[in-house]
């Protein structure tokens, strides 16, 4: 057993929630510590691992950086919260890292366009793998990973956290799952945050601690303009799906869980560049997707300016029933009924007060942080018990592919029905040819044959 019975027996709620999420044996700790890799010492790489660090006795064996100041900073800090007090070993090169061979579970951080290749080398090296949302930025890497995932016999568990947020949670036992909404069949998502980075940045030298070649990896290479951490690198498609890969997977997600839906029927998107013309950033500004579920219509907006069309919900997922709307959000939801029923409205979970740490960690993500905690118990529950963690591989490349295939609607300019299972776009075969990306050489894309 693998919990850290000090922190989750201090919250009734948190042992509520987790009680629907199939989590256990909270009584016990493991004896001998969890042996743990980072690939990705960035912003969310350490927050990923300092949660996990608060529910679970780990050694922290190894961090990798293709940025070696980022890396030492991260060593520095991870040395500071380690039980042991130990220095863990600093790789610049994935590759030489796992080929030790010496972890039970590898945490992924990285950019977009690394995670498949980073979790198949982890998968590979005999690691469980717990990997950042979306798990691929062309749908092929996704079904490569699927399988890999089954032909190794390992879990991961993809970060799509809003299925183990305690008051969605709540709002799905409450509400959904008691047929408060009664039949449903619309849903509004979006994204209004003005989160696409742009502007003119010179082209420079790169510093000599960053190995541009390798953080560009199987991505075209375009010229150094800064280091492209935590925002630059998201506003190119170069990198990943812009909002649609970014924004958009967690709200589909957190509604495909709350419905139990699986792949949609069709996918249609518009959109484009129509208001934040200046800069080098190449990702949408305004779009709309629609994802066709039967008798169910996902529509997804964002964008990047503006107002919100809801200040309270500015990335949010709406549920219409026919008996009433259900609105959330990472920080709230609220019921509200057809006629005149009781609203019910709940509030996020914070738990500044449980873990003072979390006060000080730079970027932290206060509201977010305890669905990680709560989505690596899941975690580890299913390795300890072999079942699938809430947001295994296969739900985690529904919910990416969907929204890439989202943009490649937009590309052709017309709907889109993939079929998962002779994995192409159906009577389209220009469209089928876009779900694998060109890599750059020497790199390799991979193929879900090799794991059969």
């Amino acid at each position: 057993m693998y919990y850290n019975r000090r922190t989750f027996m201090k919250s009734a709620t948190a042992l509520a929630v987790l009680s629907s999420f199939g989590a256990y044996g909270f009584e016990l700790m493991n004896s001998k510590p969890l042996r743990v890799g980072l690939i990705g010492t960035g912003w969310y790489g350490k927050s990923d691992l300092f949660r996990l660090m608060q529910v679970c006795r780990i050694n922290v064996i190894s961090l990798c950086d293709v940025d070696r100041r980022q890396l030492s900073e991260a060593a520095d800090l991870v040395q500071q919260r380690q039980e042991n007090g130990r220095r863990p070993r600093l790789y610049t090169d994935f590759r030489k890292m796992l080929s030790e061979k010496d972890l039970d579970i590898v945490l992924i951080g990285t950019p977009d366009h690394w995670h498949t290749l980073t979790a198949l080398a982890a998968l590979e090296s005999g690691a469980h793998v717990y990997l950042q949302k979306p798990i691929s930025v062309d749908v092929m890497e996704g079904e490569a990973l699927v399988a890999a995932a089954s032909h190794y016999g390992k879990k991961v568990q993809v970060g799509t956290q809003r299925r183990s947020t305690p008051h969605l949670a709540e709002a799905k036992k409450l509400i959904v799952d008691s047929g408060l909404l009664g039949k449903i069949s619309h849903v509004d998502m979006c994204c209004y945050y003005h989160m696409r980075a742009n502007g003119y940045p010179p082209i420079q030298p790169v510093p000599d601690y960053f190995d541009y070649e390798m953080w560009t990896g199987p991505a075209p290479m375009r010229p150094f303009d800064g280091l492209p951490h935590k925002r630059w690198w998201r506003t190119f498609m170069e990198y990943g799906n812009g909002l649609m890969g970014d924004m958009c997977i967690h709200m589909l997600d957190a509604v495909r869980w709350m419905l139990d839906l699986g792949w949609p029927d069709q996918i249609r998107s518009t959109g484009g560049i129509f208001v934040q013309k200046d800069g080098r950033s190449n990702i949408t500004d305004t779009q709309t997707a629609i994802f066709e579920f039967g008798e169910l219509n996902c529509v997804w907006q964002h964008r990047t300016w503006g107002t919100a069309a809801d200040p309270e919900y500015p990335w949010a997922f709406i549920l219409y029933g026919e008996k009433g709307t259900l609105k959330a959000s990472v920080m709230q939801y609220e019921f509200i009924p057809v006629g005149e029923g009781k609203r019910i409205h709940g509030k996020a979970l914070l738990e500044k007060d449980k873990f003072p740490e979390d006060l000080k960690e730079e970027g932290m993500e206060l509201h977010a942080a305890p669905a990680t905690r709560l989505h690596f118990v899941d975690f580890l529950a299913s390795i300890d018990s072999g079942t699938d963690p809430v947001a295994d591989i296969q739900e985690g490349h529904i919910s990416s592919a969907s929204c890439i295939l989202a943009n490649i609607a937009l590309e052709c300019d017309r709907p889109l029905r993939y079929d998962p299972e002779r994995k192409l776009v159906k009577s389209d075969p220009e469209a089928t040819r876009l779900l694998a990306r060109d890599y750059r050489a020497p790199w390799v894309h991979p193929s879900y044959k090799d794991y059969l």
